[in-house]
């Protein structure tokens, strides 16, 4: 795993903070594919950003569970987990008792009471917690024990079937899976991975190097090796195709960081170069086939990006997000315009037509229009 301008395990223990940034209403996700090619300063019209303080300024947001417009799951650095129930009016720290020492990477949240989270880092720091009342209580489902392993991303195809991934081991990627839920996991065999390249490794970057569309099909995000890659299993992970992508790779600090699909088939990819003094060209692709292959976009974002989500119910329109800023694309991924020059890790969008990003310095806010 590559961490954000360190070494592999210089930043695998690095400490970060937060931020989270919410958008909602349909009405306001209408004006956004309707936005100028140049976005000037918000006026009373335009879509912008207005922010809700968490009281976490100390904490890194980079898992985001969006559930609908008014409840949400934000997970990140000293162990802490927050939920709103209110549209990010108000935040409650729900993080699991004695997990000040981890970094909760990712978050799957079925709804306001039900959720996932994955702590990552080497050996044992990799765990999965899991609630059933809101946080009030978390259960420890699993706990790495091979000092090998170093568990990045998970991802749910419903409530019960759901995958997480680690960088490889013994030369291929590894993949956990649950059947009830995250009460449990198993590893899966690895007869049907690909091997991976050498110094390839998934970035835990946003929760989005590993992202499920429909019942069965999952999409893995590499980096750091000589070509970005994503892998797509139809069969829940258990075996999997290669494909290069058009986004920079060839440096550990490079590659694909989040993918999201649409469907089983409408993809898109971005990343880059995560150092702040490195540019990114080439930074987002798009799929038409399930991810067998991958275009470059002719207008990709200004610098790298972490995060990515589709609009609610469109074909065409996304967001991506990273520390530089916020871009839309309402053309499927072809061109990219930007939308915001904040920081932002992640970005998640739910059906009832809100959407919610996280990042640095611990703050929400909402898409007003």
């Amino acid at each position: 795993m590559r961490r954000l301008g360190k070494t592999r395990r210089t930043v695998r223990t690095a400490r970060v903070s937060g931020r989270v940034v919410a958008a909602a209403c349909g009405a306001a996700l209408a004006l956004l594919t309707a936005l100028p090619a140049q976005a000037g300063t918000p006026g009373p019209r335009t879509p912008h950003w207005d922010l809700k303080e968490t009281g976490t300024a100390a904490v890194r947001f980079r898992g985001l569970a969006a559930v609908d417009r008014h409840t949400a799951w934000v997970s990140g650095t000293a162990g802490t987990v927050l939920r709103t129930t209110d549209g990010g009016g108000s935040w409650r720290d729900v993080s699991p008792p004695g997990a000040a020492d981890l970094q909760f990477r990712d978050i799957e949240a079925f709804d306001a009471r039900h959720a996932v989270v994955l702590a990552i880092g080497e050996g044992e720091a990799s765990r999965v917690y899991r609630t059933e009342d809101g946080g009030t209580t978390w259960t420890e489902s699993f706990r790495n024990t091979d000092a090998h392993a170093f568990y990045d991303c998970l991802t749910f195809f419903d409530r019960r079937h759901g995958l997480a991934m680690s960088d490889p081991v013994d030369g291929k990627f590894r993949i956990l899976s649950t059947g009830d839920g995250g009460r449990s996991w198993k590893v899966l065999p690895n007869a049907g991975m690909p091997a991976a390249l050498d110094g390839e490794a998934g970035f835990a970057a946003s929760g989005q190097c590993l992202v499920a569309s429909g019942p069965r099909d999952v999409w893995l995000a590499t980096g750091g090796a000589a070509r970005a890659r994503v892998l797509h299993s139809s069969d829940r992970g258990l075996t999997w195709t290669a494909a290069d992508t058009p986004v920079p790779a060839g440096d550990p600090a490079r590659g694909v960081f989040a993918v999201a699909f649409r469907d089983r088939t409408h993809g898109l990819a971005v990343g880059g170069d995560y150092r702040a003094d490195q540019p990114s060209p080439r930074a987002a692709a798009a799929t038409g086939d399930a991810g067998r292959t991958w275009r470059p976009a002719a207008t990709a974002p200004p610098a790298y990006r972490s995060g990515v989500a589709w609009l609610p119910h469109s074909r065409s329109a996304a967001l991506a997000v990273g520390p530089t800023g916020t871009d839309l694309t309402t053309d499927a991924g072809r061109t990219w315009r930007t939308l915001d020059t904040g920081s932002y890790d992640t970005v998640d969008c739910t059906p009832d037509h809100a959407c919610w990003a996280a990042g640095e310095q611990g703050r929400v806010a909402r898409l007003e229009s």
